[in-house]
């Protein structure tokens, strides 16, 4: 197997020329303050996933760099952010909704006219499969799309007065200020954009620290940020995250604090804040979801659904199942046809058609997978799986483990990896108590045919994550769902509409209905004076 493996690197002249990047793409700019300003600073080395077989050995193709810009830079950053913002004066706060709306589709026209390169980028940096990376591109036009349908809705919904007690009101949504916008590395340019753009179109100025595995791709952007938002609005921060986010923090100047990422870094930067109260926090967290899979199951689905949600983009979905309590009367059935299914799974490079699994792009990932395989293994569990956890270089081959107990790192860390732990059980308590004692509450998987099972099983558990998932896999869409988490998975609800009310917050201009200020009220929209105070229709 580790030949198999080995096999699937290819020297560079093997690489399709479709799929290749043309050269290295060295960033020497970032956008602040509506200017492409230049770096001659040290660089940060983008190594691929993708190893490229030499004379020498293996070795990470390098596909670009990025600047590794200081505190200086991330505060002029922040400066020009504040002072787009202008208090809520500023020219992009005080906007109109159907004016945000048109800046942001211009931007959209300009961002699908680098798809190709974005596309590439994504499948060069992070290992993600080629179709799975242009899924990503088209998903995340498709959420703007739905975002700015979403938003003509509740502005249509605001242009109305209401009448309550002798007062006139108008309810509006109003930003909140400075957004700071840091997405992860698995969904680099989806899941950032699930919160940058709602934060843009609502009004607020933004911060925006592309993650460290995935910022390249995100520079063919910067041009169309910066011709389609006036100056201020959308700024870039490039860094170590831990030289130049503190201080970010302690300014006191961040009025939103938006982070797809460990709740642990999210924690720390929280406490960094002085005015904690004035800080909404947007956060999407740690999660180790489980599937439960009781004897009662359709074994054929549950394993499909299983292989579908364990090993998808390699488990390096925060939605992946990471690990699966069975019924102890299955489990043999269960492990063997789950077997079955991994060997099926194409293993390969990035742009091969119909491959599932890729190289990992977290460099220190195999060692850390190996190390829970190993502590399993010190702990009574076994490698079910031909070739289960073999590597070579930056790709693991996915291990099914057995039995996992509470004594293990697979039951209780999320290795966010090609590792499927599997727990048997003989009671129901045993996975819910499981659901209850974990700092974990994203989702759930049940896996049942009988009603009255998974009706006990759907109020037991639905107290304990946010989402419960009958006889599917754990997943975020459709994206005008909610997507958040209890404990310390999530803080702050997204959706296409719940993005838009998490990054606003609800305010009105309210009289005493009364005659003179009839009078008023119908001189100022009659003359169409206020952005805010209007009957406009956006259609």
């Amino acid at each position: 197997m580790k030949e198999k493996i080995k096999a699937i690197f290819v020297t560079e002249q093997e690489i399709p020329d479709e799929y290749n990047l043309a050269q290295e793409l060295n960033q020497k700019e970032y956008l602040s303050n509506g200017k492409m300003l230049s770096w001659d600073g040290p660089s940060h080395t983008v190594y691929s996933p993708i190893c490229i077989k030499t004379k020498d050995g293996y070795h990470r193709k390098v596909i670009g760099t990025y600047p590794i810009c200081t505190e200086k830079e991330a505060m002029e950053s922040l400066d020009a952010a504040v002072a787009a913002y202008d208090n809520g004066r500023g020219k992009w706060p005080a906007l109109s909704v159907q004016d945000r709306i048109n800046c942001v589709e211009h931007f959209t026209h300009k961002m699908i006219a680098q798809k190709d390169v974005v596309v590439k980028l994504l499948m060069w940096e992070i290992g993600k499969s080629f179709a799975d990376s242009v899924k990503e591109f088209d998903r995340t036009v498709e959420y703007i799309y739905a975002t700015i349908d979403a938003l003509k809705d509740i502005d249509r919904q605001s242009s109305r007065f209401e009448i309550v007690q002798n007062i006139v009101a108008q309810i509006r949504r109003s930003p909140l200020g400075v957004v700071l916008c840091m997405g992860p590395f698995n969904y680099p340019l989806n899941e950032t954009f699930t919160t940058l753009i709602p934060a843009l179109i609502m009004g607020n100025t933004i911060l925006f620290k592309p993650p460290k595995h995935g910022t390249l791709l995100h520079y063919p952007l910067l041009e169309a940020f910066k011709e389609s938002f006036p100056a201020g609005v959308v700024n870039t921060i490039y860094g170590r995250g831990n030289t130049i986010i503190p201080p970010l923090m302690k300014t006191g100047n961040i009025n939103v604090l938006t982070l797809i990422g460990s709740s642990k870094v999210a924690n720390e930067l929280k406490k960094l804040h002085p005015k904690v109260n004035r800080l909404r926090a947007i956060l999407g967290l740690d999660a180790k979801n489980a599937a439960i899979i009781t004897a009662k199951a359709d074994l054929k689905l549950a394993v499909e659904e299983v292989v579908l949600g364990s090993l998808s983009f390699n488990g390096q979905r925060c939605t992946a199942l990471k690990i699966i309590f069975v019924h102890q009367s299955i489990a043999v059935e269960f492990i063997k046809q789950l077997n079955i299914a991994i060997e099926k799974l194409k293993f390969g490079m990035p742009w091969e058609k119909g491959v599932t699994l890729t190289p990992l792009p977290e460099p220190q990932k195999p060692v850390y997978l190996k190390e829970c395989i190993d502590d399993a293994i010190a702990h009574g569990a076994k490698v079910m799986n031909n070739f289960g956890g073999e590597s070579f270089e930056s790709f693991v081959y996915p291990a099914v483990v057995y039995p996992v107990n509470n004594s293990m790192k697979l039951y209780k860390e999320e290795q966010f990896g090609p590792v499927i732990p599997i727990v048997p059980y003989v009671t129901l308590e045993e996975p819910i108590n499981y659901l209850i004692e974990s700092t974990h509450g994203q989702q759930v998987s049940i896996f049942s045919n009988n009603a009255d099972e998974i009706a006990a099983l759907i109020d037991q558990l639905i107290n304990q994550v946010s989402r419960v998932n009958i006889n599917s896999q754990c997943q975020r869409g459709p994206d005008v769902f909610p997507f958040t988490g209890r404990k310390d998975s999530a803080e702050g609800t997204l959706s296409v509409v719940d993005a838009l009310r998490s990054f606003s917050i609800r305010s009105l201009v309210a009289t005493k209905l009364n005659d003179h200020n009839k009078k008023l009220i119908n001189e100022i929209i009659s003359k169409d004076t206020s952005n805010f105070l209007s009957t406009k229709y956006i259609f």
